[in-house]
């Protein structure tokens, strides 16, 4: 007599129909070729990035180096060093841990990336408003302003992240259902709401920053960073608005990778328009690099 039997979760019948088989996780792996792709991606940039604060700290007492905050650029370059790394948490089977630090620690990172470009671009602006006679402004031109602008925008988005991992902390998550061989393994966000409001954070971010540096575009400033700025914005900006309608459109380990994708796309925009041009002049054309060269540029801009 021929009878049935209901496979259990995790498990799909054969062809035959008279064996349970183990459905398969799924999940971005290391191994397979996208992982590995994106793996030496993250690595390339992350070298590069050590490479470019390298030949800032080599050639730090130089005119184009020492211009808009030193300290800043610092700061800037091993946030970036750290979102080039970042991706590493979202490659491999989601665990407790790894759900846990994905989206806060790329949340924290970029915000103290953010702020250093916004503090950078403030900086431009105050000490251009500070060059009148008893100006306001003046007891603000300094390191003082640019470190509470990154301490301050740093710490709204570290209580945003406190908050979500003390209420509603992401957590590993298996969809048994949706495929019939295979299990999604995938990382959940548990509160939608304050990961979108991270990532609106950062958005926030980048909109002031880039309208600050819009303004600041033409001020009379040699190696006036807010071009650079401006245009670095527009990146990280585009680069994010695509990623939400990429990421809601897709499924299982794409969504992954398309957060990766943004993520290093995003990190190379800042590393590329705001500290490759500096890279460009202190390697070849240090003739540009000097004092007497900031001076004439100064009073031809000022005339």
């Amino acid at each position: 007599m021929d009878y049935c039997i209901t496979c259990q979760e995790g498990h799909y019948p054969n062809k035959g129909r008279d064996q349970c088989i183990p459905k398969i996780p799924r999940f971005l792996s290391f191994q397979e070729p996208l992982g590995i792709i994106l793996t030496v991606l993250a690595l390339l940039f992350s070298v590069i990035t050590a490479l470019v604060l390298g030949t800032f700290i080599k050639h730090r007492d130089t005119p184009i180096v020492k211009a808009n905050n030193l300290s800043l650029t610092y700061i800037l370059l091993i946030s970036l060093f750290l979102s080039f790394l970042c991706p590493l948490l979202f490659i491999g089977q989601p665990n407790e841990l790894t759900c846990l630090l994905q989206q806060p620690t790329f949340g924290l990172i970029f915000s103290v990336a953010l702020s250093s470009v916004l503090g950078k671009t403030i900086t431009v602006v105050v000490a251009f408003m500070a060059t009148k006679p008893g100006n306001f402004y003046r007891k603000w031109v300094g390191k003082r302003l640019a470190h509470s602008v990154v301490f301050s925008f740093s710490l709204a988005q570290t209580v945003i992240c406190a908050v979500w991992l003390a209420t509603s902390p992401p957590f590993p998550d298996m969809d048994i259902f949706s495929l019939t061989e295979e299990i999604i393994v995938q990382c959940n966000e548990g509160s939608v709401t304050l990961f979108y409001s991270v990532l609106g954070y950062l958005g926030f971010l980048a909109s002031v920053s880039f309208v600050l540096a819009f303004l600041a575009r033409q001020l009379p400033d040699s190696f006036n960073e807010a071009k650079f700025i401006t245009f670095s914005m527009l990146v990280f900006c585009s680069v994010w608005l695509s990623f939400l309608p990429t990421y809601l459109s897709t499924r299982m380990k794409y969504m992954v990778a398309v957060e990766i994708f943004s993520i290093l796309a995003s990190s190379m925009g800042l590393l590329g328009c705001i500290l490759f041009p500096k890279c460009y002049i202190i390697i070849l054309k240090p003739e540009l690099n000097r004092k007497e060269h900031l001076v004439r540029k100064k009073h031809l801009n000022i005339s």
